[in-house]
């Protein structure tokens, strides 16, 4: 028999995935990529919002297995021979990217008494870029196909690429200040055998797997061997005294050059959406948003500099190593923002204790906020690119050319806004004011009649039919007498305003007392 406790996992595991959904199709529909979507659902179940996921050690597990998927997705669809094109200049970029930004954290921290393993790590967060939003982009804009995004794509995969040995360096520290030798060496090993790897999967043809024939094109066994295949590197690479990470992505790497590749990606998609939304989402129970409103100058200043930076080292090394200037601005304006690799970096600091929760919920916020500000920043720079093309130099001129189409927009919307709210009050003081003026002439009518019904002459059944609509009108009396009278303005302004009432002179015919 089913306890509450088991009611309650199911009840938040429900609230959790419909809540994915809705933020996911929501960012969908402004074109955002719908990890967006799941980071935002986190942040308003989590915590610091609606406080409605009790259960996080569920969702950090399945986190964990969505890491593990996410890498073994990355390696399957790389597509080495592409990569190889580029793969120069790609790998020249990557290189020079990490390097510069190491250096640039060296200096910071030595400024502030950083720790080295806090110096690399954040060296690292900031090289890396997301290669789920700059591919996006690159689809809305129509240059996926042509040589920018080549040159992006091929960056973007350098820098995963990159990041199985990223992993390794900052779990070598074991919360340390520096290195061990013993550690450099397994690091070093673990890059040659997957420099190796890459080598050979690329100079021929697609190898076919041992479980291939056996499993064939089963629609249970495929997407099964596919996790069995995932995890069981993972596993051995743990092992091994390795990152699990590393031999899931190993694995992604094995199949994707494999004649299984496209019924593998097919089969193994839903599980990888779930466990991958389960990822994102962890991310945004993380997310503080008190820390964030606590430290909003510090988190935008971060994400500002951050931008910018990327920008312009991005631009100045795609130009220096041959690419024309222009396709250069554009591919440097895909690769500014931070990847979502950042969190998993950052989560693996934590757990060796070379990051501060301070600091990993600035690295969370920073890189959250990096990712949604992607598709604006790269509107503004092709916006202020055409417009330094021009020649303009003035700032107001430069606002004026960047946004003027939207501060319009704003500006008439809210105008129609203004006077769709005057024309609203309006009609609503004169149906006010069409009442009470009703309902002063009813009760006068009913004045009338009650001093016709006092009226000896009347026969018993005018009396009782003057008494019916003077009963009828009373109403109309409590009601003058409850509205507010506004209403009696038009006639204060037409008559002339007095200070006092005066008291009503009898009627011709009436009685007098």
């Amino acid at each position: 028999m089913e306890s509450a406790s088991d009611h309650a996992q199911l009840t938040g595991l429900a609230i959790v995935a419909l809540a994915a959904l809705i933020c996911g199709m929501v960012m969908r529909r402004f074109n955002q990529p719908a990890v967006a979507g799941y980071i935002l659902a986190g942040v308003i179940l989590g915590p610091s919002s609606l406080g409605l996921v009790d259960d996080r050690e569920t969702i950090r597990q399945l986190a964990e297995l969505g890491v593990l998927m996410l890498l073994f997705l990355i390696g399957m669809e790389l597509s080495l021979r592409g990569f190889r094109a580029v793969w120069k200049i790609a790998l020249a970029t990557t290189a020079l990217q990490i390097a510069v930004a190491l250096v640039a954290m060296l200096g910071l921290g030595r400024l502030l008494d950083w720790p080295m393993a806090q110096i690399v790590l954040l060296g690292f967060v900031v090289a890396i870029s997301s290669t789920a939003v700059a591919i996006k982009m690159l689809q809305d804009i129509g240059e996926l196909r042509t040589r920018i995004g080549q040159v992006t794509v091929g960056v973007l995969i350098a820098q995963d690429l990159a990041v199985v040995p990223m992993m390794l360096i900052v779990g070598s520290f074991g919360g340390g200040r520096t290195i061990g030798f013993a550690a450099l060496v397994q690091v070093a090993l673990s890059l040659v055998f997957l420099a190796l790897l890459i080598i050979y999967l690329s100079q021929r043809q697609k190898i076919r797997l041992p479980f291939a024939r056996l499993v064939g094109k089963s629609v249970d066994l495929t997407p099964l061997a596919g996790l069995a295949f995932c995890f069981g590197a993972a596993a051995l690479s743990g092992l091994l005294g390795l990152s699990a990470a590393y031999g899931a992505f190993l694995a992604g790497l094995v199949i994707g050059n494999s004649t299984s590749r496209r019924i593998m990606i097919h089969h193994t998609a839903p599980i990888q959406s779930v466990l991958m939304m389960a990822f994102f989402l962890s991310i945004g129970l993380l997310i503080d948003l008190r820390f964030i409103w606590d430290n909003i100058w510090t988190v935008l200043a971060v994400v500002v500099f951050i931008t910018v930076f990327k920008t312009a080292l991005n631009v100045g090394l795609l130009g220096l190593l041959g690419e024309s200037w222009p396709s250069a601005f554009l591919s440097g304006v895909l690769l500014a923002q931070i990847g979502e690799f950042s969190f998993i970096l950052a989560a693996l600091g934590v757990g060796i204790g070379s990051v501060t929760p301070e600091n990993y919920r600035l690295i969370v916020a920073v890189t959250v906020l990096s990712l949604v500000i992607s598709p604006f920043w790269l509107e503004t720079a092709r916006r202020l690119h055409r417009v330094a093309l021009m020649g303009v130099t003035s700032p107001r001129e430069t606002l004026r050319l960047t946004y003027g189409k939207e501060a319009s927009a704003l500006v008439r919307s809210t105008r129609r806004a203004e006077g769709r709210v005057t024309e609203l009050a309006a009609g609503a003081g004169r149906w006010l004011s069409g009442i009470l003026r009703l309902s002063r002439g009813t009760a006068d009518r009913a004045e009338r009649e009650d001093r016709k019904a006092r009226d000896p002459s009347a026969s018993p059944s005018a009396r009782m039919r003057i008494g019916m609509t003077g009963a009828r009108a009373g109403a109309a009396r409590w009601l003058a007498q409850v509205l507010p009278r506004t209403g009696d303005r038009p006639d204060e302004t037409r008559d002339g305003p007095t200070s006092e009432p005066e008291p009503s002179a009898p009627s011709r015919g009436s009685p007098a007392e």
